[in-house]
């Protein structure tokens, strides 16, 4: 288990991030199609997983703004934005926003969180996955992870980024 923060108080994930080096655990995510994706469907491509309690909050939205904008930059890389929210809140926020150059993936019948260790168990928010980033290589490696340890804050883009440099 983790540690982290909302607004100060205390409360703990389900396990840890995969450790970088390590292989990344496999998973299944449901996109807005209703349709599923899996580790192996981005293969010879390098990941980045945007997880998140809910894109219904300020800070949620402004990280799938954030990787949106920086994922058209990238060659070879595909922007994964997870959360609990269903496929077809995912959609609607970024096509209100008119952002296409992410995925978005819904965790809600999966076991992403618990794999990946980002379920929150106790607190207001309990269910729903922290705010962190894992990013993954072309051959499934785990080059980069952050927890963030306050949950109201946005993850450190530029060291995340970096980390496909």
């Amino acid at each position: 288990m983790a540690t982290v923060t909302l607004k100060g108080n205390p409360f703990q994930t389900s396990g840890e991030l995969p450790s970088v080096g390590s292989q990344a655990p496999d998973f299944t995510l449901v996109i807005s199609d209703l349709s599923e994706v899996t580790l192996s469907d981005f293969k010879g491509k390098r990941i980045v997983l945007n997880i998140f309690p809910s894109v219904d909050t300020p800070t949620c939205a402004q990280s799938v703004r954030e990787f949106n904008a920086e994922a058209s930059k990238l060659e070879s890389t595909a922007v994964i934005c997870v959360s609990q929210d269903l496929p077809f809140a995912l959609a609607r926020f970024c096509g209100a926003e008119g952002l296409d150059q992410v995925v978005t993936a819904s965790a809600f019948r999966s076991t992403f969180p618990e794999d990946y260790g980002v379920r929150m168990v106790d607190g207001p928010l309990t269910g729903l996955d922290a705010r962190a980033v894992v990013i993954i290589d072309e051959q499934g490696k785990v080059l980069y992870n952050q927890l963030v340890s306050e949950i109201s804050e946005e993850p450190n883009y530029d060291t995340a980024l970096k980390a496909l440099t």
